[in-house]
């Protein structure tokens, strides 16, 4: 059998360095400066970029042809937090919310253009909404999803916002780019998201994001109930609380 070793330059860790530079990145990058930053060819880094392409994990701006990570390679980064060695400990912070605020409280994260759900702890309560690990929500119309929305790169937040199809799913959906970017700036400011019945009608959110050491969203913690026995003002009131779990959550999505 042969020795299985940890070579920087074989070929499968040249493109996990690759991908993790871009992972890192908070814009496309070229060719030019894929291959500067990482000391190596461009020949070798256009074949590196071009079979990752192929294969799904990385895309290419239309207007420049810079890559940017790829669906695949996000639902990737998704599925490994969802099964990750730490998902316990999450498990038990999101269950200690649930008990402090007695409503139903959930992780999610950035997939694309959508909210995937990571993991969820009902409330007690007879009245929910079901939602299981893996479901997908929209971004705009979501507690999570506006969050992440805002805390995009401007560039890329730009790009969403001229392509992605805004339906109206209530009367009190935003679906006017310019009323979204003004919500952006709001939640940029304030650091919280919510869902004032913008997704479903009596649904009430918010959310707030689960940052990593760089200062970076990695994932957003959310609570949400029926507006009859969650107001949105008492939703306002619950963020403090939802910032504290988002801190504990950030360590246990550090450890692994």
């Amino acid at each position: 059998m042969a020795a299985v070793t940890s070579d920087p330059d074989s070929a499968l860790l040249r493109g996990l360095r690759v991908l993790e530079m871009l992972a890192a990145s908070d814009r496309a990058l070229p060719l030019s400066v894929v291959a500067d930053a990482l000391g190596l060819p461009r020949p070798t880094v256009h074949r590196i970029l071009r079979q990752l392409a192929l294969s799904g994990f990385l895309a290419q701006e239309p207007a420049d042809r810079n890559y940017r990570l790829a669906r695949r390679t996000t639902r990737l980064a998704v599925d490994a937090m969802r099964h990750g060695a730490r998902q316990a400990d999450r498990r038990v912070i999101l269950e200690r919310l649930v008990d402090d605020l007695n409503e139903t409280c959930n992780i999610t994260m950035l997939d694309g253009a959508e909210v995937v759900y990571v993991d969820r702890v009902e409330s007690q309560w007879p009245l929910q909404m079901t939602l299981q690990p893996g479901s997908r929500v929209p971004l705009h119309c979501t507690a999570s999803g506006k969050l992440f929305f805002a805390l995009l790169p401007a560039r890329t937040r730009k790009r969403l916002l001229a392509t992605l199809p805004l339906e109206r799913r209530t009367v009190r959906t935003l679906v006017e780019p310019a009323l979204l970017e003004a919500e952006f700036v709001r939640i940029r400011e304030a650091r919280f998201g919510t869902d004032n019945e913008e997704f479903l009608d009596g649904l009430v959110a918010a959310s707030v994001p689960v940052m990593d050491a760089a200062g970076r969203p990695i994932a957003a913690v959310a609570v949400h109930g029926p507006v009859g026995r969650l107001s949105f003002d008492r939703a306002l009131g619950l963020v403090p609380r939802l910032r504290q779990a988002a801190d504990e959550l950030a360590e246990a999505f550090e450890a692994g």
